[in-house]
This record gives structure tokens, sequence and C-alpha cells, in this order.
């Protein structure tokens, strides 16, 4: 399965993270990726590219139309009142999804992405209770996975896999248990999310960098062969 970053996707479209990319432009990349693999493909919908459940359902169907069959829906409300929705109200947003890809007669997976520990919200005492409390809810809605990003201690991971009745989902990146170590734990799924983007950005920051400064090209040492990268393409 191959499943696409919000934050990668909207980089590399030249704009920022968090609900400022054109939905057309975010489901046109999709088809693309789509067009390009032989694999099932997931799109990191963010929260939906739209103010209401309609605009949601909107979204979910014109990406079952470019092809993917799952998508991750989030619940930070980037611009709102709060780092995040309302419980009901995206649990709203996650029962749209579902009848849109109900309607249009495809299996969608609905990973729930709840945002309690990336955002720091509330006290850390009771992240925990608010991450279950949202996850049970959004299963009820209608979605098949959690995502929990921003949460690597495996004492933590071990309670989100036994309070939560489906498959969990982590964000990984350095520093972070291996797959082996996450999957022991019971973590059903990893994602690289941004690493991989801020990993090459980083690359190509420091190569300019040190050209700049010293004329030299060391940065540049172990990329892909041209040969290799352009038959991938082909």
């Amino acid at each position: 399965m191959v499943f696409d970053s919000g934050a990668g996707v909207a980089w590399s479209l030249g704009t920022p993270d968090g609900d400022a990319l054109d939905r057309d432009r975010a489901v046109d990349l999709v088809a693309r990726i789509v067009a390009a693999v032989d694999v099932p493909v997931t799109a990191d919908i963010e929260s939906g590219f739209g103010a209401d459940p309609d605009d949601v359902a909107e979204t979910v169907r014109r990406v079952l139309a470019a092809g993917a069959v799952g998508v991750n829906l989030e619940d930070a409300w980037h611009g709102g009142a709060a780092p995040l929705r309302p419980v009901a109200g995206q649990a709203d947003r996650i029962r749209a999804a579902r009848r849109a890809a109900e309607a249009a007669g495809v299996p969608l997976f609905v990973n729930a992405r709840v945002d309690v520990y990336l955002r720091d919200v509330g006290d850390p005492e009771n992240r925990l209770a608010e991450t279950l409390d949202r996850a049970a809810a959004y299963l009820a809605a209608g979605a098949d996975g959690i995502f929990v990003p921003g949460v690597l201690d495996p004492a933590v991971l071990a309670e989100l896999v036994a309070g939560i009745d489906a498959p969990l989902n982590v964000l990984v990146g350095p520093g972070a248990p291996t797959v082996a170590e996450l999957g022991a734990l019971g973590v059903a799924r990893v994602s690289a999310g941004s690493t991989v983007a801020l990993a090459a950005y980083g690359l190509v920051q420091r190569a300019a960098g040190e050209l700049l400064r010293s004329g030299s090209y060391d940065t540049l040492h172990d990329g892909m062969a041209y040969g290799e990268l352009n038959a991938l393409l082909g």
C-alpha cells in the first residue's frame, strides 16, 4: 500500500501544511500516484478540505474517483476556535465520509487521526483518556482504524492498543522504536508521514548551504544513481 503524506504533498506543490492546500490540486496528485503504482493507495485528506461534513463527503467522492481506497482524516482544527474539532462534529465528518464511500460502492478504509498528543492538547495526564474517548467516538461513526501521531512511549502505546478496538497507526521517525518493537506492542500500522519529505528537503538545504559556503559537494554523496531513478520513473 502507498500512503501519501499530506504535508509532503502540500510542500511539493508549494503550499504549507495544515488545510492550506486546494482540494483540486490534492486530488489531482492522488490520481497521479494511483496511475504510477500497482498497489492500493490511501490518501491523506488532512481534515477533509472543507468546513462541513458535506465538504468531506465531496472530497471522499473525488478521492475515490481518483482511484484511492483509503483516507486519513484528522481532527486537527486549523484556524478554528480550539486545536481540535469537537468530538461530535468530527464524528459527523467521519459519518459523511463513510456514507459517500458506501454510495460509491467502495469499501473505503477510513483512518481517523486523533491529534491530542501531536498538538499537545490539554493536561498531559488527561491525554490518554481524551484520545481513547475520541477513538471510540470515531469508530462508532464509521472509522476503520485510529491514527495517533505524536506518541511513541511504549507504555502509552500499549495502553492505546489495549483501549482501542481497531488497528492502531503511529507516526515514526528518528528515535522511534523499530517496526518490530512496535509490532510487538500491538501497533498495526506505521507511517513515516512528513519525516521522509523533511529528510529530503534537509538534504537539499545542506547541499545548497555547502555549495554557497565552501563550493564543495560532499553532502551529495550516497544519492541514487541517475539511471536507477530514471528507470523507476519510466
